[in-house]
């Protein structure tokens, strides 16, 4: 007679119908009282007993048991479909064409359970060969979250992906800024178009292409209080994110506006009013400067467009060129002129020095003059 496998030992029986040998073990009760059981199983009876072991031994050690047949394309699936509630629409479709353009091709068919480090190195490596760093760089991320939701669930042990290093791809279109005399022919090149107004702020007072879209007259202050002091100031608190907010509570801030804002915002005031009428009760009144022609929020594909066609009236390749360059050449201009970089930092709403100095700031002078210039004060003649 078959001896009674012992309380918290699991079970293990032979299903005729299948010709398999079932391994079953109770991990825990739903909340209506419903034993939750764990399977597995295997034709050979020793193979179907290590499988119970395997399934006793994560169960005592806490481990969370996920399904067998739980994939990477699942995981990567349910965590856009549950873990990007209240993120932006943009940003998710986004992610979504990240995870369903490379991710869930690569890997998408391998048993989370299974998913090794090796897996992960072995796809990303082969990605370096069309995509770049920064692409890599969003894939481990978009990956590494993905399972770390699906661990936060039970579906599997642990998250191989956080302990896999992100390779060298291929070298990205790095950021660019204008010299003094391009921005000066950019400027030149955008009076009396639409667009004039938004380029004439983005490279003399640094805001982001999302601040200026979502600026509204009433933070617009172009008089003043002269008498104590203080000049016309634009407030930089809001931005077309799914939150209306800035990009961080630093990148609040209220800049003075340089006389050339002052005028190109009172020209493109003047120039929003026929646009109003022509509307008629089409026009959606937001408040907004930068308006569509109807008085809407513009689409950031139209700016970008607008502003590649002056960009090449400027006599520069218009496609080489993006509106978050103008920021980059505002940070540019200021340290060839020899502003100080934390004042730059707090100018542009950083939080540090450090984004500033690596991402933004290129230098534009060929020839490094300061320490030569330095050196001949110290020992002049």
């Amino acid at each position: 007679m078959t001896k009674r496998r012992s309380r918290g030992d699991g079970g293990l029986h032979w299903d005729e119908s299948r010709k398999r040998w079932i391994a079953s073990v109770t991990v825990g009760y739903t909340p209506a009282g419903k034993r939750i059981v764990k399977k597995a199983s295997d034709k050979d009876k020793t193979k179907a007993k290590a499988k119970l072991k395997e399934l006793i031994r994560d169960y005592e050690d806490g481990l969370a048991i996920g399904p067998v047949g739980y994939t990477v394309a699942d995981a990567v699936t349910s965590w856009l479909t549950y873990g990007l509630r209240g993120r932006d629409g943009n940003t998710v479709e986004n992610y979504r064409i990240l995870c369903h353009g490379h991710i869930i091709p690569g890997l998408g068919a391998r048993k989370l359970r299974e998913l090794s480090a090796e897996d992960v190195d072995r796809w990303l490596d082969e990605k370096t060969k069309t995509l770049s760093t920064r692409t890599l760089r969003l894939l481990h991320s978009r990956l590494n979250r993905a399972v770390k939701f699906a661990q936060a669930r039970d579906k599997v042990k642990r998250n191989v992906v956080a302990l896999c290093e992100i390779p060298e791809g291929k070298t990205g279109r790095p950021s660019k800024s204008f010299t003094f005399e391009q921005a000066e022919a950019v400027l030149t090149a955008a009076e009396g178009t639409r667009l004039h107004a938004y380029v004439v702020l983005s490279l003399l007072i640094g805001a982001r292409t999302e601040e200026l879209r979502a600026l509204r007259w009433t933070e617009v202050d172009l008089v003043g209080k002269p008498d104590v002091g203080i000049p016309p100031s634009v407030a930089v608190w809001r931005s077309v994110r799914a939150d209306g907010d800035t990009k961080t509570k630093k990148s609040r801030r209220t800049l003075a506006l340089p006389q050339r804002c002052v005028q190109a915002l009172r020209e493109h005031r003047e120039r929003q009013a026929p646009e109003r009428e022509k509307a008629g009760e089409r026009w959606q009144d937001h408040g907004l400067v930068f308006a569509s022609r109807l008085g809407t929020e513009p689409d950031a594909h139209n700016v970008r467009r607008d502003f590649r066609r002056i960009v090449t009236m400027a006599g520069l390749v218009g496609k080489d060129w993006s509106p978050r360059e103008m920021r980059h050449s505002f940070v540019s201009l200021l340290s060839d002129e020899g502003v100080p970089l934390e004042d730059i930092a707090r100018l542009v709403g950083h939080s540090g020095t450090a984004v500033t100095e690596a991402v933004y700031r290129k230098q534009i002078r060929p020839v490094l003059l300061g320490g030569a210039q330095a050196m001949d004060r110290i020992f002049r003649e």
